[in-house]
């Protein structure tokens, strides 16, 4: 299903919106698009506290690191976990937008889960100011995830989104510009990743790393059964508790989508309890249009068949899922001073 566009290029400015995600950290530059896509993670030299890479790079040093260096992910469950090294992330991205020069005066939107507390909304907010913005302002995810998606949010009737991030599925059903209902729940691609590692360990009894774990998720992972994940093998290499020595295991699809049951049925209840709170006036609505699926999870094979058998209606996933909440923040500063209304706090000058 495809949406239409809603974005105009040909304007240039400073201003960025910026998805701050637990898994990866997208960036959008107003009259240029979406021009960073890069991993969450930071390293730092723990002797001189100095970033040493960030984003990719950063993340191919996990797990592969000497003892004076650290590999941070800043983000944890759509939070920052880690205030310093968010900054940081942060610095590098916005001078790599701006050719290394440190630049301050900017307009900044960031999209953040519908369920965090106000102390957590400001640490956000101190965050991008600590690395250069000027004015800040937050967006709830599922709302800027709609806008990204190109579905008709400003209209008078039900639409339903579920953006399924890497720490956080956020389910919301919006109209008039703002959600109607919302729900965020802190189980989305981490917990599925984590069940696989843990899966490996108790069935295989082989450790593996976050890495693989992900890699297993994305090659032969699915949510629900059909006839091209039935057959699906993967080798897996990994540590072997009982010998205590490298070990290869061949792993099949159906026994990885058993694994992720438990997370997977969290996912499905939200949207549930989320579809039986709906106005009437808005479950018609909700019937005809389906659910759109956004976020990295969303591309997990057999998701929106899943969706769809749990609960009766039509479910498309967005055109590109992983971009939809940072096109949003790119389409809000595109229309700013006629969508300020979507903003979760006030604006924040410095």
């Amino acid at each position: 299903m495809k949406f239409p566009s809603f974005f105009n290029l040909g304007r240039t400015s400073r201003d960025i919106g910026i998805d701050l995600g637990t898994a990866n950290v997208l960036v959008y530059v107003l009259g240029r698009g979406v021009v960073i896509r890069e991993p969450s993670v930071v390293a730092i030299d723990q002797e001189t506290k100095q970033p040493l890479a960030v984003g990719e790079e950063a993340k191919q040093m996990v797990g592969r690191t000497p003892g004076r260096i650290t590999t941070i992910r800043p983000l944890r469950d759509g939070v920052i976990a880690d205030f310093e090294a968010t900054e940081m992330m942060l610095k590098h991205f916005i001078r790599q937008v701006h050719g290394g020069r440190a630049v301050g005066g900017l307009r900044v939107v960031v999209g953040i889960p519908s369920g965090v507390t106000g102390v957590e909304r400001r640490a956000v907010t101190d965050a991008a100011t600590q690395a250069g913005a000027r004015e800040v302002q937050l967006v709830d995810e599922p709302v800027a995830a709609a806008y990204g998606a190109g579905m008709p949010v400003n209209e008078p009737t039900g639409s339903m989104i579920v953006d399924i991030g890497g720490g956080t599925t956020e389910v919301a059903v919006l109209s008039l510009g703002g959600a109607v209902i919302s729900e965020s729940v802190r189980v989305a691609g981490d917990e599925l990743t984590e069940s696989i590692t843990q899966y490996m360990k108790k069935v295989h009894n082989l450790v593996i790393g976050d890495r693989t774990a992900e890699d297993i998720k994305i090659r032969i992972g699915s949510a629900y059964p059909t006839n091209d994940n039935n057959g699906a093998t993967m080798e897996v290499r990994g540590l072997h508790l009982l010998s205590g020595l490298p070990r290869t295991v061949l792993v099949k699809g159906p026994e990885i989508r058993e694994s992720m049951t438990e997370p997977l049925s969290s996912i499905v209840e939200a949207v549930k309890r989320t579809l039986e709170r709906i106005p009437p006036e808005l479950a018609g609505d909700i019937v005809d249009r389906g659910i759109v699926l956004a976020g990295g999870g969303a591309l997990l094979n057999g998701l929106d068949k899943l969706v769809s058998h749990e609960t009766g209606i039509v479910v498309h996933i967005a055109e590109d899922p992983l971009s939809c909440v940072v096109l949003g923040t790119g389409r809000i500063l595109e229309n700013y001073d006629k969508l300020t209304r979507v903003f979760s706090s006030g604006t924040v000058n410095v």
